[in-house]
């Protein structure tokens, strides 16, 4: 990486920014954010798996609170409440109750939101806030609710980390691969730093890790991690530029500031909730 230029007048002072790197983000802080979500994530699946429970509760909320600010930079108003509570109650729902009680839990919420939000006032833009809150309900809570079904499964656990480390490995991959070799766009319009060299490293690390959690943690066949690897790859990245097409028409560059060096959590996780259902379907039909 080049230093930045120094100013003539200030003698030999350093830069007081810190550089970027290539493919945009602060690293350091990407790195220590991205080691301690881990961490976080290990701890609460180690002994019991009411923690982990939890934590899906915490990253729920938080998106939910996210896409709140968002939607309001366009005043659009989330019915934030209904969906809080709905968002916890569909990860409970689905840890109690299992696929019928998240399905439940989330036509519920959809009901409260739709209701909450016409008792301000009918008219256009009762109808335009209670479409955004159905959108974030189903992107958020429902969609993380299949990460408590997978819990749920026989080996709940390994398939829990099969599918989180699917997804860091998608992308570790494709953003070294980025950086190192990137050269022609994915999808110039919609996210200019994403490249096919990239996808190509997502898809490379995506299945040694799947082939290794299937085999190692699952006792299956490696045909199954290839799959996964595959699929993660595909589902990941159409994931990443869904958020990104909803943040291009908000006119936002993150999400948020959670996370440093990451932006804000749906910013983390947008691939994650993409990707859970065709896991859980996947290692429900073949494992």
């Amino acid at each position: 990486m080049e230093a930045a230029p120094l100013d003539p007048a200030a003698g030999d002072a350093e830069p007081t920014a810190p550089l970027p790197s290539r493919a945009g983000r602060n690293l350091p802080a990407a790195i220590i954010s991205g080691v301690a979500l881990l961490v976080a994530f290990g701890l609460s699946l180690w002994f019991r798996p009411e923690p982990f429970v939890a934590l899906v509760v915490l990253a729920v909320g938080a998106g939910l609170w996210e896409l709140r600010q968002a939607f309001a930079r366009q005043q659009v108003r989330l019915p934030y409440w209904p969906l809080l509570v709905g968002g916890a109650g569909a990860a409970v729902s689905a840890f109690t109750g299992g696929p019928e009680g998240l399905l439940l839990a989330y036509v519920l919420t959809v009901a409260a939101v739709v209701v909450w939000r016409l008792i301000d006032g009918p008219g256009p833009q009762a109808l335009r806030d209670a479409a955004a809150g159905v959108f974030a309900a189903t992107y958020v809570p429902f969609l993380a609710g299949f990460v408590v079904l997978l819990l749920g499964q026989a080996d709940g656990r390994e398939r829990v980390v099969l599918f989180v480390l699917l997804a860091v490995a998608n992308d570790t991959g494709g953003y070294i691969a980025g950086v190192l070799f990137g050269r022609h766009p994915l999808a110039r319009t919609v996210s200019p730093k994403k490249s096919w060299e990239g996808f190509g490293g997502s898809v490379v690390l995506a299945v040694g890790v799947g082939v290794a959690g299937a085999v190692g943690g699952l006792g299956a066949s490696p045909w199954l991690g290839v799959a996964l690897g595959v699929m993660v790859a595909i589902t990941a990245t159409l994931g990443d530029l869904a958020e990104s097409l909803i943040k291009r028409d908000l006119e936002l560059k993150d999400m948020g500031s959670l996370l440093p060096g990451h932006g804000g959590v749906l910013d983390r996780i947008d691939s994650l909730l993409a990707t859970a259902p065709f896991v859980y379907l996947v290692l429900s039909v073949a494992a």
